[in-house]
């Protein structure tokens, strides 16, 4: 899968829809322009190859958004959010427990699609790229040396992940999500959004030769928002 061309063709589509018709929509249409803020949570796991049993970690996301709407329904969105991936391990019955937290700045520019006046519905979808500004783990047990553990089930489990590093420092994905706004006043709105990421990169060092051929990151982010209108 290359990249590149996703993102390529991504901002490719944002563009056309958003000058295509510019011409015509300055006619009829007053362009709007605001700014924000929001919140929420990350439910997030890691597409490991092999397959590792896990199940979602719950973390945090926070940032500051722009929002610039030329025509009636559609618009572009650009956000710097802070948000919390990572892996949370499922060992069923066993009492073991250990989660993996990746800390990321997360800049996404999305096409802001949207119907409706005083309440809305809207969809928003394109590219992010995110960086890597640091990693925590959590765990209840010596994850550095298994094999001495009464009862741990290394035998049966890839263990490997534990002892390699956040490797991608620079994680190009995509996203997009579903919700709904509504206008508190002309100047005023809050909304609510459901979104789906997933990286194309590989949060940790993955390839033919490498442990894991690959280690792609996958999360639900659920925020709610406040816009203000400042044109």
């Amino acid at each position: 899968m290359n990249i590149k061309n996703i993102v390529s063709t991504l901002l490719a589509v944002c563009a056309f829809f958003f000058f295509g018709n510019r011409a015509e929509a300055q006619s009829h249409y007053s362009s709007n322009i605001s700014v924000g803020v929001k919140g929420g949570v990350d439910l997030s796991r890691i597409n490991f190859t092999p397959s590792v049993r896990q199940g979602f970690l719950l973390g945090g996301n926070a940032g500051v958004t722009f929002r610039y709407i030329e025509e009636s329904h559609f618009g572009l969105i650009a956000e710097c959010n802070f948000a919390q991936r990572g892996w949370a391990e499922d060992f069923e019955e066993l009492p073991f427990k250990y989660s993996r937290t990746v800390n990321y700045i997360q800049v996404p520019l999305l096409a802001h699609i949207y119907f409706g006046r005083r309440g809305k519905f809207f969809f928003n979808a394109g590219p992010e790229v995110s960086f890597l500004i640091g990693e925590s783990t959590s765990s209840n047990f010596d994850y550095n040396n298994v094999e001495s553990i009464p009862d741990f089930p290394y035998q049966s489990r890839i263990t490997y992940q534990y002892q390699l590093e956040a490797n991608g420092k620079v994680d190009f994905g995509i996203c997009g999500g579903l919700g709904g706004e509504f206008n508190i006043n002309r100047k005023n709105s809050i909304y609510l959004e459901g979104r789906f990421y997933y990286g194309l990169g590989n949060v940790l060092k993955s390839g033919r030769t490498e442990k894991f051929r690959g280690s792609n990151s996958m999360s639900i982010m659920l925020s709610v928002g406040y816009w203000f209108r400042i044109k």
